[in-house]
């Protein structure tokens, strides 16, 4: 029989409607000048909100007939979206704060129809009992591809089970070197700035008292440089508790032929993976993961919508515990990348110092004409970012390779950000080669494997030309066959 939301949802609804309401609010009590009329109409607002909240959820159903899930809505117009299980590719169950205060959950189905990061189903407001009933159901049903209709009854308990990994809490501490978070202090300020002008006059200090303000930190340089200071310090602290935030307990688990990833402190999140899906993993690390020897990974999964959010299989790990984990959960990689050509080492150095030491000599020849100190300190900042563009360069060209070891391919590239994308020759189902005007000049070009999961295509960056044919026919040999000569 179809089945409702919890009604508790009612109590989030308003609240979630709150800030797209505020704004005509406080218009309609100033435009009324505070008077019990303008009240008035603003209660009647509110009421509205409450009502068009109980409607739609009045009008919201789900079940589970068959071997499909049903959602219906008829608020205006009669819609009915039916999901077959056998398409249903992940299972995302979310609790935010409001909904965990409550005992409710969101969950969300993917199946990668929409082939972005929007879940085709969504379930915005069950209890913790039932999106753990209907997770169990729905995965259960996909794992074991049953020919006979699914029911509604309660799940039978399952032992298969395996916990992968859960990351120390004292892994935590890598959570700042990652990059992501580092800014946070910049954007709430920016945040509040941009508030404080938009919303000066009804906080009641006036739009030109903010920028009064503004400028007169602008007239004293010290004050800002050490309000910056205070945001560079911050930077790791403030970026180190919002990582914790959302990696607060990280659990990958293998059940029932899935890979379940569950974290979050305030907002806590259930991501489950179909096993069978996944194609391979990427790890990625930033200059100081590097050197500190940590990384980030991520599965490769055919047909997962937003994969740089769900497909997450772990946060911040020394790299050692990465490998053990994605060998254990799917499978290691047993051969040494290859390099690349030693004119793509050229290319790199090129490129990382040619642009500051034109710009050096520009500002050298415009010191010598105008004597102006600017030039000057312009051109020993270009050349100084000339110097540190060689390692930078080196390490480019050190961070470039590819390679298969019978059953996986990897490609790898990048060095502020570095990417080893590792995933199954049975997932590859083409090539494509790519090369520009200077990649040309310098016998060299891309070679991208096209992968019928995760980005679309991992690419082998300025490989020469023997190794663009060589390694295609090493890895899919019966798809060249017909062309070649006997």
């Amino acid at each position: 029989m179809p089945l409702r939301l919890s009604p508790k949802v009612l109590l989030i609804d308003p609240v979630r409607m709150l800030p797209s309401l505020l704004l005509p609010l406080v218009g309609v009590l100033f435009v009324g000048g505070f008077s019990p009329r303008s009240f008035l109409w603003a209660a009647l607002g509110i009421a509205g909100t409450v009502v068009f909240a109980v409607v739609r959820w009045a009008t919201f159903s789900y079940q589970i007939a068959g071997d499909r899930l049903e959602i219906k809505r008829s608020l205006i117009s009669r819609s009915v979206r039916t999901i077959p299980l056998e398409r249903i590719r992940g299972v995302d169950v979310s609790t935010p704060p409001m909904h965990r205060l409550l005992g409710l959950a969101v969950l969300k189905l993917d199946t990668g129809a929409s082939g972005g990061s929007e879940q085709e189903g969504e379930l915005d407001g069950v209890t913790l009992a039932e999106a753990e009933r209907l997770k169990a159901v729905l995965l259960r049903a996909r794992a074991q591809e049953r020919r006979q209709p699914v029911t509604d009854a309660p799940p039978q308990p399952q032992e298969n089970e395996r916990v992968i990994m859960r990351v120390p809490r004292t892994w935590l501490l890598y959570g700042p070197l990652s990059g992501a978070y580092l800014l946070t202090p910049f954007a709430l300020a920016g945040g509040a700035i941009g508030l404080a002008f938009q919303w000066g006059d009804q906080l009641g200090f006036g739009r030109d008292a903010a920028w009064d303000a503004g400028q007169w930190l602008w007239d004293h340089p010290y004050l800002l440089l050490i309000a910056v200071v205070l945001l560079v310090v911050a930077m790791p602290v403030v970026g180190g508790v919002m990582y914790a935030v959302f990696n607060w307990n990280f659990t990958l688990r293998e059940r029932d032929g899935y890979l379940v990833a569950e974290r979050g402190l305030i907002n806590r999140r259930s991501v489950s993976l179909e096993s069978r899906r996944v194609r391979g993993y990427e790890i990625a690390d930033a200059l100081a993961e590097r050197w500190a020897g940590v990384v980030r990974v991520w599965a490769i999964v055919t047909g997962l919508g937003d994969s740089q959010a769900r497909g997450q299989l772990l946060p911040d790990v020394p790299r050692a515990v990465a490998h053990q984990v994605t060998g254990a959960a799917i499978g290691p990689f047993n051969a040494e990348l290859r390099k690349h050509p030693p004119v793509a080492r050229n290319r790199r150095l090129f490129r990382a110092i040619a642009p500051w030491a034109a710009l050096a000599a520009l500002a050298l020849t415009a010191a010598l004409l105008t004597a102006a100190t600017a030039w000057w300190v312009l051109a020993v900042v270009a050349l100084i970012l000339a110097g540190i563009g060689v390692p930078l360069g080196l390490d480019r060209y050190k961070s470039l390779g590819h390679g298969y070891d019978g059953i996986r391919l990897s490609v790898r590239s990048g060095s502020l950000r570095r990417s080893q994308a590792v995933f199954e020759r049975r997932a590859v189902v083409g090539w494509r080669i790519r090369q520009t005007w200077f990649q040309r000049r310098a016998g060299v070009m891309t070679l991208v494997a096209g992968v019928g999961a995760g980005e679309g295509g991992y690419s082998a960056v300025d490989v020469s030309e023997t190794q663009a044919v060589a390694f295609p026919a090493e890895v899919t040999p019966d798809w060249l066959a017909p062309f070649v000569r006997p």
